[in-house]
């Protein structure tokens, strides 16, 4: 008897060595980032234009997420920036922002987590004027670092101490 020849597909990266999206949703812009594999640093990706309501902004995220879920590196869990105000309570942006974390946990198998976001614009600014002087020029970069901001935030959460577990394996 001929043993039976096994298809295996070609090694995709395994859960924790997969990339992190990080997303800062604005009125008229939404920037992304992205982690690397060892989920230690994150990155300005893109800016993409905000056209219309949660919804559709869920449905052109989605088609990204899917998109870069396919790819070698992967993408196993999205970060979504949550504002609030600096005492904690919500803004007038809080309640979309839960409107767009809902529906794209309708329209992707990925956890979408919440991630507060306070300050992170503000951070993104400084960091752009120490290396870019013009305001102009700085703009349209200001989404995709604030995403990365958020996204530094959350890995950073995350990081395994030296000799100890992650916070996700305590869990």
């Amino acid at each position: 008897m001929r043993p039976r020849k096994s298809v295996v597909a070609a090694p995709r990266a395994t859960l924790g060595q997969m990339r992190v999206l990080g997303i800062d949703y604005g009125q008229r812009r939404i920037g992304l980032a992205l982690s690397d594999r060892t989920r230690l640093l994150a990155r300005p990706w893109k800016t993409i234009a905000r056209q219309g309501s949660p919804a559709r902004a869920a449905d052109a995220l989605a088609a990204e997420i899917l998109r870069l879920q396919a790819e070698d590196d992967g993408l196993d869990t999205v970060v979504l920036g949550l504002p609030r105000r600096l005492n904690g309570s919500p803004t007038d942006q809080t309640a979309e922002v839960e409107k767009l974390a809902a529906a794209l946990r309708h329209r992707t198998p990925l956890p979408v987590v919440l991630q507060d976001e306070r300050l992170s614009s503000r951070e993104a600014e400084s960091l752009l004027a120490r290396r870019i002087k013009d305001w102009r020029k700085r703009k349209p970069l200001l989404d995709a670092v604030a995403a990365a901001v958020i996204l530094q935030d959350y890995l950073d959460a995350r990081v395994k101490p030296l000799g100890g577990a992650r916070e996700d394996d305590l869990a």
